[in-house]
């Protein structure tokens, strides 16, 4: 499935709020699936968004396309070319969305891929690759912002992690790792950016600081899944309490609500969206 043909669940939250009114996302991975669908809700609540793509030029094309078709002038969106695996690549991103955008408020690190195999048939570069860019390009991305967001006193990054990263899975060793680590890393950055700040003097009672959240799905209604044979997604299914996929609003409501300055006191903490599968 994908998002880039919103559901009428999706076109009616265009613009339903105004909670992230005045601030500016970064999304990587943001022109389909989850990014997509993550963009279009921070963008109801009144945000622009930056998102980030790594090779399918025309497929963002379509993405901001649709995207302004259907929020027009209220809420700005650009796209950002890059592979988050290359440091280089993530501060030149954040560079380009600081030039383009004047700031950046919030980070959601999405980006990520699978090369699923059992762990004695994996080699060294399927095991690397998937590490590059799930877990280190969420340092490389976070650590851009994170100057940034310190320097201004106050920002969200929210990682999209994996129930994978908390419970494991036959045939994605590489894949469970790199979501696992993004655990560490979130509760990392989160202490480190709320003991600067107060080192800086910039926490106060009215402070909204600077949170950094992780979100864990579970599977997910998107072409990564969907490419799952019939009868293994028939039996993923049989596994999850509430009987289905998460669809990739779900997902992004919640990121939605994390980012916002009223979440202020939500910080290193992993939040589940996986019907139960972790139960």
């Amino acid at each position: 499935m994908t998002v880039l043909d919103p559901s009428p669940d999706e076109r009616s939250s265009v613009m339903a709020g105004s909670k992230l009114a005045g601030r500016v996302a970064l999304v990587t991975g943001g022109t389909r699936g989850i990014g997509a669908a993550i963009c279009r809700s921070l963008a109801s609540q009144g945000a622009s968004v930056a998102a980030g793509y790594s090779g399918n030029t025309q497929r963002a094309e379509e993405f901001l396309k649709q995207f302004e078709a259907d929020f027009g002038g209220e809420s700005r969106a650009t796209l950002h070319q890059g592979n988050v695996s290359h440091p280089e690549d993530c501060r030149r991103t954040v560079e380009e969305v600081l030039d383009q955008h004047g700031r950046l408020d919030i980070l959601v690190n999405n980006a990520g891929i699978t090369i699923d195999k059992m762990a004695m048939q994996m080699s060294v570069e399927d095991w690397n690759t998937v590490l590059a860019v799930n877990l280190s390009g969420s340092f490389y991305m976070a650590q851009p912002a994170l100057e940034h967001m310190v320097e201004r006193g106050t920002g969200r990054i929210v990682f999209v992690s994996s129930v994978i990263g908390e419970t494991g899975n036959i045939g994605q060793a590489n894949y469970a790792a790199s979501k696992a680590g993004m655990l560490g890393l979130t509760k990392t950055l989160a202490k480190e950016a709320a003991f600067i700040l107060k080192k800086n003097g910039k926490l106060d009672e009215d402070s909204i600081g600077i949170t950094v959240n992780t979100v864990t799905p579970g599977f997910v209604a998107t072409e990564m899944v969907e490419k799952m044979p019939e009868k293994v997604l028939a039996r993923v299914t049989a596994q999850i309490p509430v009987n289905r996929l998460c669809r990739p609003e779900e997902i992004a409501r919640v990121v939605h609500f994390l980012a916002a300055d009223s979440s202020a006191y939500i910080t290193g903490q992993v939040w589940g969206v996986n019907g139960g599968m972790d139960m």
